[in-house]
């Protein structure tokens, strides 16, 4: 351990960025990210085999009185005989096909990918030596990031991973107030280590401190995904952004930035909750977005279903429409969505989810050039429709209007996407009218053409004082529904 620490901090020494926020406030956001748009997250592992509630079973399993902790003991039997740890031996990944996962989420259209590395119960997804309990050294005995990313970036699929180990210093905790298999003393390495009281998950500065042991831990495992798999980007979850982090998480980041500069290569960290300084990284909003444009770039991160992130038995699934038409307001904001599926404990992608990622894919092929390598226009949309910001806002499907439509522009072309087109009725978009005015800040851009993105009908329209006047005959679609502005 230290000389691993001792080799972190040369490469922050040698660097350009440093373990404090005025170097890293030099990073800017890689092209490809700019560009992509649309991702996928996929949260698998142990609890994807308890497929029970969510992915923190392995935390409720052992809270007394909790709808998972009767769960396990009418299924599995007694915590001190079967515990989380169990599970590794069930987890046989036997139908895990890396390639038809990169060739599903290619056809879905995403640029980029990130499977999670280690989530909050502490199995690390991927080849370690910093502890047996991996997936390359127990369970299915694979290499599972490695194998993910070896298939995605041969589809051309930007790869990106996840690291959730920050919580696990008290995830684990509330298997020690009975009798379980959560018990006596742990050494790091062990896999329930360090299971300490869980503290107030509002307050920053909320009691026993992460240890130092841990943190240090918490550097090293970081730094080792980082080095053996090269992501070209780097998700943290949740509770970092406690003081205790703020040291380490400077030295992640300062370590990260530069070994991609090393590596000649775009990266990028993501983080929630101000974890970072503002502009040293980019900015994730999970389960929400904002509700105006933003000038700069930010991400949110969804799942295909409202009550988890892993699969299970009961998963309330989104439509494709909703999923699409928080695609398009994002991007339209210069945000990108990063999409999660939960593949089963076996490896294979449930039908939901696949008919899912099949439908998205269906209209990135024909809509995909007003997504895709877009920026902002002079403002995100317009419509009646009010956004409702801010994380986990998710709450139903917005009901949208005939006259909320959202902007993207590539090149001479901007787009307007009808949020709901009305079938065989005038649309009129008045972020577009014209005006005599011209000290007015109207657009007064000569319009040369107007098409309608996988239809062959000719949209009839003109500009006027009202907006542009858009009519069709045979257009019809319950999904958004673009029109390209050719600009003179």
């Amino acid at each position: 351990m230290k000389e691993r620490l001792q080799e972190i901090e040369q490469v922050i020494a040698k660097g350009p960025f440093k373990a404090d926020w005025n170097t890293l406030g030099d990073f800017e956001v890689p092209r490809w990210f700019r560009n992509a748009k649309f991702g996928i997250f996929i949260h698998w592992g142990l609890y994807s085999i308890a497929a029970f509630n969510n992915e923190w079973y392995s935390r409720n399993m052992y809270r007394q009185g909790t709808e998972e902790f009767e769960y396990h003991k009418k299924t599995f039997g007694e915590h001190k005989d079967f515990g989380y740890k169990d599970f590794i031996s069930l987890f046989k990944a036997e139908k895990f096909d890396p390639q038809e996962w990169a060739q599903l989420i290619k056809e879905a259209g995403a640029r980029y990918v990130c499977p999670v590395a280690e989530h909050h119960e502490g199995f690390q997804m991927y080849k370690s030596s910093l502890s047996k309990y991996n997936a390359y050294d127990m369970g299915p005995c694979r290499d599972i990031l490695g194998e993910l990313k070896e298939a995605f970036e041969e589809e051309g699929i930007v790869f990106c991973t996840s690291s959730h180990r920050a919580e696990h210093w008290f995830f684990m905790s509330h298997g020690r107030a009975f009798e379980s298999d959560i018990k006596g003393e742990m050494k790091r390495g062990d896999f329930y280590w360090p299971a300490m009281p869980e503290p107030d998950p509002e307050d920053l500065q909320s009691k026993p401190y992460p240890s130092q042991e841990f943190l240090e831990d918490w550097l090293v495992r970081t730094c080792e995904i980082i080095d053996q798999y090269q992501p070209s980007m780097l998700y943290f979850d949740w509770w970092i952004q406690h003081e205790a982090f703020k040291p380490y998480l400077k030295k992640v980041a300062a370590y990260y930035y530069n070994k991609g500069k090393a590596w000649n290569k775009q990266v990028a960290l993501s983080y929630k909750h101000d974890a970072m300084m503002f502009g040293t990284g980019i900015v994730d909003v999970e389960r929400g977005k904002f509700a105006d444009v933003k000038p700069y770039y930010w991400q949110t991160d969804t799942a295909v279903a409202r009550n988890s992130w892993c699969y299970t038995s009961s998963l309330d699934y989104k439509s494709t429409r909703e999923i699409i038409l928080t695609l398009v307001d994002v991007v339209s904001k210069n945000g990108n969505l990063l999409l999660n599926i939960g593949p089963k404990g076996d490896g294979s992608i449930p039908a939901r989810d696949r008919h899912i990622l099949e439908e998205i894919g269906k209209w990135m092929r024909v809509n995909g050039e007003a997504i895709y390598d877009t920026k902002v226009w002079r403002k995100s949309g317009e419509g009646p429709t009010k956004e409702i910001e801010g994380q986990f806002m998710e709450q139903k499907e917005m009901a949208y209007t005939s006259e909320d439509f959202r902007f993207t522009v590539r090149g001479e072309n901007l787009y307007v996407i009808a949020l709901n087109y009305p079938k065989d009725e005038k649309i009129v978009i008045q972020s577009l009218k014209d005006s005599e005015d011209h000290n007015k800040p109207e657009f007064h851009g000569l319009i040369k053409d107007v098409k309608v993105l996988g239809y062959d009908e000719a949209p009839v329209w003109q500009k006027t004082t009202k907006g542009l006047e858009i009519s069709t005959k045979n257009v019809a679609s319950h999904l958004p529904v673009v029109f390209k502005i050719i600009i003179e």
